[in-house]
Formats: C-alpha cells, structure tokens, sequence
C-alpha cells in the first residue's frame, strides 16, 4: 500500500470509509488525511478517527496517494476544478458519485490521471457495504488489489463492467433502504399478531441478515434455499403465495428498475 488516503468531504459515506480502514489496521489516523469546510465535522472526525484534517480541499490532494472525492455530483466539477494542478504524480482518484464519469474527472485533472469509479453503500457502517468498483484503463493489477484493500476493510467488493456503474445503486447502494422496507413491514406483521415492536424488528432483521448470509456462503440459487424452507403445505409456502399474489416480485423489480433509470439520467443532467 501506498502511503496515504484522503478524502475531500466527510459526510457520512465518507465516516464509514475512514472507519473501516483504520479499524482494519490498513491505515493509522497520522495516515489519513481530510477536508470538509464544516468545522463540526472536521472536529468530529478528527475525534472519532484520530486523524489529520486540512485546511483546503488543496491541502488533502497534494497529500493524498489514494484520493476519495466524497462529495455531492453536483459539486464535483467545482472541487476538480479546485484541486487541478495539486494531486500527487501517481495519485489514484476514488470517485464514490452517481453519474461522474470518467471523463468528467479526466477532462479537469488531466488525461494521465488514474481514476476508480466506486459505489460504496451505507451498511460500511458496521463492516457489511456491497461495493462495486471499476478502474479505467491506467490503472495497473497491482493499483486495483490495493483500492480493493481499502474496501474490503468495509465490506465487501466486485469488479464489474463500466457500463454497469451507473444502475449499480439499483441493487446495491440503493438496494438497503428497500431491504429496510421489507424489515420494517415484517416486522408490522408480528406487531399485528401481538410482538412488542423492538423484538419484531430484532427478529426481522436478523432473519434477513440470516437469508442473505446463507445466499453468499453456500451459493446455492435463492429459489432452491427457498424450496428448502417451503414445507408442503405449510405455513411458509402460504406466506410465499400471499407474496406472489400481491405482486411482491413484480414491485421489487419495478423498484429495481425505476431506480436504474433514475440513475441513467443523471448522466443527461
């Protein structure tokens, strides 16, 4: 790994980055540094995290090895535009926003700039974020093991294709507030049928922790763990039929879809 992270915002995505890598070990606090013109939350992460914080957006990038740009879309050409001329020689530029492209990084800080595109999610908070990452064409085998360190140290991380990352957030960033829906009625359902609402919450949760860790450790097709669940003529193959009959599937995939072509259109903004 190379020397030093830095993050130009320390918003919340921002807060759980910085946690995971220095809980990790992968980087100490003197080895971090950030900028955010909030003087609380300059504060406040120095605090918490035990890190170096600027005095500019400038001063974070003319340290930084590895630079995470945790801010807005709609500020992005104002902070790359401030900070041209300032990055490191081999600096990698994180980008974690929705519709910043490539090229929009590139056509400020320059064509030989190494940029990742990144979406990160807001389970980094406690270790479980589903980040997707892409690097562009100048980054070597051994830039994407080391930007992929630094996610893994939240969560966990794929590749995939640049023409994904824009409808990423449709089943990953985005994907926990639906999953947070779907908690929430559950657990509505046993307040129905007499739990106190706290136990409710407890006990949906953890059934969808439960459901998706065994999806990701067995790899076995959702459907064949659900077949697996579903006693003949039981009470959860009636549950799954009132599913189906009130069109879940079909609601869950037109929110998919709806969020991906939101998504999409930010890049004609």
């Amino acid at each position: 790994m190379k020397d030093t992270i830095g993050f130009i915002g320390c918003g919340n995505m921002a807060q759980a980055m910085i946690g995971g890598v220095v809980n990790s070990g992968l980087f100490t606090g003197e080895h971090i540094i950030a900028y955010d013109p909030s003087d609380a939350q300059r504060r406040k992460v120095t605090e918490k995290f035990g890190i170096r914080t600027a005095e500019s957006n400038t001063g974070v990038a003319a340290e930084a090895d590895y630079l995470v740009l945790a801010v807005k879309p709609f500020v992005y050409a104002d902070v790359l535009r401030e900070i041209a001329g300032h990055t490191k020689e081999d600096a990698i530029v994180i980008v974690i926003a929705v519709g910043v492209e490539f090229s929009d990084v590139k056509d400020i800080l320059g064509k030989d700039t190494k940029v990742i595109r990144t979406q990160p999610s807001t389970p980094a908070f406690v270790g479980e974020s589903d980040s997707t990452i892409c690097p562009d064409e100048l980054m070597t085998e051994q830039d994407i093991e080391e930007v992929m360190s630094i996610f893994k140290s939240f969560g966990r991380v794929e590749i995939i294709n640049e023409k994904l990352m824009n409808v990423v957030p449709s089943i990953a960033s985005s994907a926990p507030a639906y999953t947070m829906l779907l908690i929430e009625a559950m657990a509505d359902g046993g307040v129905l049928h007499g739990f106190p609402r706290d136990q409710a919450y407890r006990l949906a949760a953890q059934s969808v922790y439960g459901a998706a860790k065994l999806v990701l450790e067995t790899g076995e097709h959702p459907a064949v763990l659900k077949d697996q669940i579903c006693t003949p003529g039981g009470t959860t193959i009636e549950a799954v039929r009132a599913l189906e009959a009130s069109g879940f599937r079909d609601a869950v995939i037109s929110a998919v879809d709806a969020c991906a072509l939101k998504s999409i259109s930010l890049l004609k903004k």
